[in-house]
């Protein structure tokens, strides 16, 4: 006889469409304005767009949506943060950016999907992390190898790993928190 342990799930509340619609513009708006303040702060220094490689300002709005308001807030942020971004300001850069939408949305949909699991948090913005760097990697191997995309070297996928370790440490102690706060905050008020 086998014994398989399933995660169990938690009892959160549901969200109206509303609260999930407006969560997600509010994390769109965020995955805009904090790469730009780091794009600010890096012209100052000096440091150009280092800053946002290096913190990855766009992933922590898209992924927070995704564990407080669900899987359709956080893929729909996930798409939008940098379709807008791009828009608004041309950053990310016209040949990573279907690469970033894609990473993104599997972000915000893995990490709501994760939502009403009970672990911690820190792990489900890991498996979260995972899942959407392992798409983006596989993204760009297909547009590479089939699609012949000579625009994108494929070693982007180790250098932007290796260059966002800052933002990946943040996520890990940041989100954590955040989720906390709000979670705990929400309970206060019933």
């Amino acid at each position: 006889m086998t014994n398989i342990t399933a995660v169990k799930e938690e009892k959160k509340p549901g969200l109206s469409i509303k609260t999930q619609a407006s969560a997600a513009l509010a994390a769109v708006a965020a995955a805009v304005v904090l790469p730009q303040l780091l794009h600010v702060f890096g012209a100052v220094s000096g440091l150009g767009t280092a800053l946002g490689e290096i913190f990855l300002p766009m992933h922590l709005p898209v992924l927070l949506v995704g564990l407080l308001a669900g899987p359709y807030a956080g893929a729909a942020a996930g798409l939008l943060g940098p379709l807008t971004s791009f828009a608004c300001s041309g950053m990310p850069g016209a040949a990573m950016l279907p690469f970033m939408m894609a990473e993104l949305c599997i972000y915000g949909l893995t990490a709501g999907f994760l939502r009403n699991r009970n672990m911690k948090v820190f792990w489900k913005v890991a498996v979260a992390q995972l899942a959407g760097r392992a798409v983006r990697a596989a993204a760009i191997l297909f547009a590479v190898f089939v699609l012949g995309n000579q625009r994108v070297p494929v070693s982007v996928i180790w250098v932007s790993l290796a260059a966002g370790i800052a933002g990946i440490v943040l996520q890990w102690t940041l989100l954590p928190f955040l989720v906390h706060r709000v979670e705990n905050r929400v309970k206060d008020e019933r």
